[in-house]
């Protein structure tokens, strides 16, 4: 088998991953912890690619990135059939999954623990470093994982800005799509399977952030309470 399209896959994916934690976290707090008009907008808009077609995502950033949008025609970015606009289609598609559980997470923080970090003191952005941020550390990382491995297995939307070019922008699920048209079946094995436990093992994963809380949660339950 080539691995080089699971090596682009995982460097596509950590780029996708980065972009997915700069611009989600502070998103995140924001519709977490802020009430303001449009919010509502603003969460529909993250989930929309949730529901979208991957193809139909992958159009609007031709029109956002190809000839004639101000990415070209104002700063020269020529990015399309690119690595990188295959890192950023992906971040796109596993954008709502992040942001959809860092929210939930940061905002089944106890106000109160903020508010007294604060009375002691600590700016806002103490709070959130110092508080916020490591009490919903389970959320926003199980979100990540989920992110991370939804921008791994991207097909749709990185075939109509990046292309299937071998050894540049072939990523895993293109090569795959590409052996089976090909009829080489023992190679597309070997891709489905490597993709199905790398889905599984993140699936874990996740199961995994979620227990310590469980657990936790189960052993303050005094035996009494029990019984």
């Amino acid at each position: 088998m080539n691995w080089q399209p699971l090596l682009l896959s995982l460097q596509v994916t950590v780029v996708a991953t980065m972009l997915m934690v700069v611009c989600g976290v502070p998103l995140a707090l924001l519709l977490a912890r802020r009430r303001f008009r449009g919010a509502a907008l603003v969460e529909t808009l993250v989930s929309l690619p949730l529901v979208l077609p991957p193809t139909v995502v992958g159009y609007y950033l031709l029109l956002v990135l190809g000839r004639g949008s101000p990415t070209v025609e104002w700063f020269g970015w020529q990015i399309l059939f690119t690595w990188g606009a295959a890192a950023i289609a992906s971040a796109i598609m596993g954008f709502p999954l992040f942001v959809l559980s860092a929210r939930a997470a940061i905002a089944g923080v106890d106000p109160v623990l903020e508010h007294a970090a604060r009375t002691l003191g600590s700016s806002e952005l103490e709070v959130t470093r110092r508080v916020t941020l490591p009490l919903a550390r389970r959320g926003i990382l199980a979100g990540l994982v989920l992110g991370a491995t939804r921008a791994l297995g991207e097909f749709g939307a990185t075939l109509m800005v990046a292309g299937s070019i071998p050894g540049r922008t072939q990523t895993l699920p293109l090569a795959l799509y590409d052996a089976v048209q090909n009829r080489q079946y023992d190679q597309a094995n070997v891709m489905v399977l490597l993709l199905t436990v790398l889905a599984f093992v993140s699936l874990w994963a996740v199961r995994r952030f979620e227990q310590p809380r469980q657990s936790f949660a189960a052993s303050a339950i005094s035996p009494q309470e029990r019984l």
